[in-house]
């Protein structure tokens, strides 16, 4: 039912006795639609994305997992908040915190179970059992990356007025060799799962954007390898990883579908490929979602 049908709909009620009202205001409450922005696909599993209604208001909620500031998209009529989901959070109920108007309230939502497939790797073992000096690499890394993760920018206004606005592109060509959320065995020793998707494709094929956005970090990880994170708004960050070069620098603004980079196999890799990972609200999720 159209927006539209509805508040002619309410507005005839306010001038009928109250059972009236109560009957038309029954009538007039529309059936559950596809919601407004399709993209992301909503998945309220562990690596998905839940898609929830904050109903309507003159300002935009402000809403939060946590600590986490979390997307808000949407208009006066209809306001939704799109969370990113843990790989480790536990099915059953999760919460956000919404405040609006000086009003702070909890929303609830469910989270389905979800099975990932296991994969098994060989790589160096240096790459595994960490040297003294690889361990603290690692970690300083990780602490820099965690500063880069918390970024959070105001969302583009565009986003509130299409429905393709968060639908990206595939950063490059190639065949997905690793999906999202596979549990990792590397050497026979288990890690966290994949928390991204892997394309594989020959050393040097352009990476480009997925979505516009500013250039945030760049740099040589143990890990990722060569490097780049997108800031696209509102808490939704990209990396791009194991590239052979990086042809942007931070600061920089990119349009969707601009190069960034081309594949390598930097860092800890079997091969030539291009690590994509998506991140809203400080969380790796499926980027297949987004496509």
């Amino acid at each position: 039912m159209k927006r539209r049908d509805v508040l002619q709909r309410l507005v005839a009620a306010m001038a009928l006795p109250m059972g009236a009202q109560m009957a038309a205001a029954q009538t007039a409450t529309p059936t559950p639609t596809t919601p407004f922005h399709t993209w992301p696909t909503a998945m309220a599993v562990p690596g998905g994305v839940a898609r929830l209604s904050l109903g309507p208001s003159a300002t935009a909620p402000s809403v939060f997992s946590g600590d986490v500031p979390v997307l808000v998209l949407g208009d006066a009529m209809e306001w939704t908040a799109l969370v990113g989901i843990p790989l480790s959070a536990t099915p059953g109920e999760a919460s956000v915190t919404v405040s609006v108007n000086a009003t702070t309230r909890t929303l609830r939502y469910a989270i389905a179970d979800k099975r990932y497939a296991e994969q098994r790797l060989k790589v160096s073992p240096k790459t595994v059992d960490l040297s003294p000096d690889d361990l603290a690499r690692f970690e300083r890394e990780r602490d820099h990356q965690q500063q880069v993760m918390a970024t959070f920018t105001p969302p583009p206004p565009a986003w509130n007025t299409s429905s393709e606005a968060l639908r990206m592109q595939v950063p490059t060509p190639g065949r997905r060799s690793s999906s999202f959320g596979l549990r990792r065995v590397f050497n026979g020793q288990a890690r966290n799962p994949h928390s991204g998707m892997d394309i594989a494709a020959p050393t040097g094929t352009p990476v480009v954007a997925p979505l516009a956005g500013r250039v945030i970090d760049t740099g040589d990880y143990f890990f990722n390898g060569h490097t780049v994170w997108l800031d696209h708004g509102g808490g939704l960050l990209s990396m791009v990883c194991h590239l052979s070069a990086i042809a942007v620098r931070v600061g920089d603004v990119v349009a969707a579908g601009q190069r960034v980079g081309a594949v390598g196999a930097t860092g800890r890799v079997t091969g030539p490929h291009l690590h994509w990972g998506v991140m809203p609200n400080r969380t790796m999720v499926d980027p297949a979602l987004f496509l």
